[in-house]
Parts: structure tokens; sequence; C-alpha cells
């Protein structure tokens, strides 16, 4: 029985000591800052992220292009002390990311950027990517976009999508690899400020991105 004791004294310890050590992305902006859980369930895009952010690649890049009621998008490493209306976008490292397409587009869900076009396997920009802000997706509506996409929603995500809302229309095309965990306002804060030519915020909304440990 002593062992026995010693032994689930051993593992809570372990599972203790996993949780401590869990790490997440912390985004940092004027405007407030957002802690983003990134998925186990998307592997590559949670360690390319990771990566980046450890090497500061963010750091100093802005919110190019922001959509109200639809998402904010940044991660363009031109976009670093870029020129009033200068065009961004089309910027990052010289890869893509395999797609890992599966997690659908609550509002605050981080999914990443990519082409469309001569992009068959829907790969992933390597650096840049958007966080949903999104609207209520009715019921029906739902199940309409999911039909047209071979798409079946559970319950929970179509109680989840009427409560909270985000951009189902994406649901099937986009790796989304993590979701906002706590700052969710910023997202809104951001998706509110005036907007110039390319849907470019007229003053700059600039982050920086780093790894932390929860």
């Amino acid at each position: 029985m002593f062992k026995n004791v010693i032994f689930a004294i051993t593992v809570m310890l372990l599972i203790c000591s996993c949780k401590a050590k869990q790490e997440l992305i912390l985004i940092e902006t004027d405007y407030g800052n957002m802690k983003v859980s990134l998925y186990d369930s998307t592997p590559k895009h949670k360690e390319n992220m990771m990566k980046l952010a450890k090497e500061g690649y963010y750091d100093g890049t802005l919110f190019h292009r922001v959509i109200p009621g639809f998402m904010i998008q940044g991660g363009d490493p031109d976009s670093k002390g870029a020129a009033a209306g200068q065009r961004l976008g089309g910027g990052g490292p010289n890869y893509r990311v395999d797609a890992e397409i599966g997690a659908v587009h609550y509002k605050g869900a981080l999914a990443a950027a990519r082409t469309g076009a001569g992009n068959p396997e829907k790969k992933s920009s390597g650096s840049q990517f958007y966080i949903v802000q999104g609207k209520p997706v009715q019921i029906d509506q739902l199940e309409k976009m999911g039909s047209s996409k071979g798409i079946t929603y559970t319950e929970e995500q179509k109680a989840r999508y009427a409560k909270d809302g985000g951009a189902a229309s994406l649901d099937g095309d986009y790796t989304v690899f993590g979701e906002v965990i706590e700052g969710m306002e910023v997202i809104d804060k951001i998706a509110a400020v005036q907007i110039g030519g390319s849907d470019r915020p007229v003053q700059d909304v600039a982050m920086k991105v780093s790894v932390i440990k929860q």
C-alpha cells in the first residue's frame, strides 16, 4: 500500500510539473495583450509559431489587414517600419507550412493565412496569421455552409457559433492552430480602428510576440 501511495504522489507531481511548463503565446499591442493557446493537434504550426516567437521574428510587425466583423491579420515581416500606405501582405520566410485543417473558426481562433492561387494543398504562410472576430452564425446558416463543404458540425459547435460567433465560411479551407484564452476584447478594439486602403489601419497597430509559461 505504501508503494501505491508513493506512486500516486509521483504521478501527481509529474502532472503538476507538466501543467506548470505549459507554453503559451503572448501577443502585446497598444490596445492590450492577448494570451493564446496553441493546439497540440496542429504540431507543425505550433512548432513554427513557437520558433518564430522565440526568435523575435514578429516583434515590430503590424496587424496590417483589419476587416471589422471578420478578422485581424498580421505577421508580415515587410510591415516592420513600412511606409504609410504601403501595400502589405506578401512577405514571409522562404517556406510554407503543410496544412493541418480541422479546427473551426470561432471568435478568437488563431489561424494561418495562405495564398489561394497555385496552392491546391492549402499550405499555410510561413509567418502570417489572422485572429477571428467574426459574427454570430445561426444554426441554419451553419448547416447550409457545412453541407456545401461536406462538414458536419456537432451540437456543441453549432451552439458556440450561435453564441460567440466566428467565421464559419473559412472552415475546411484554412488551418486553425490556436485560440485566444485571455484578452478577447483586444480583438474588438483592433477591429474598430480606422481603416485605410487595402484594409490597413490608418494608425499602425504593432505587436510583440513572445512565448510564456503558464
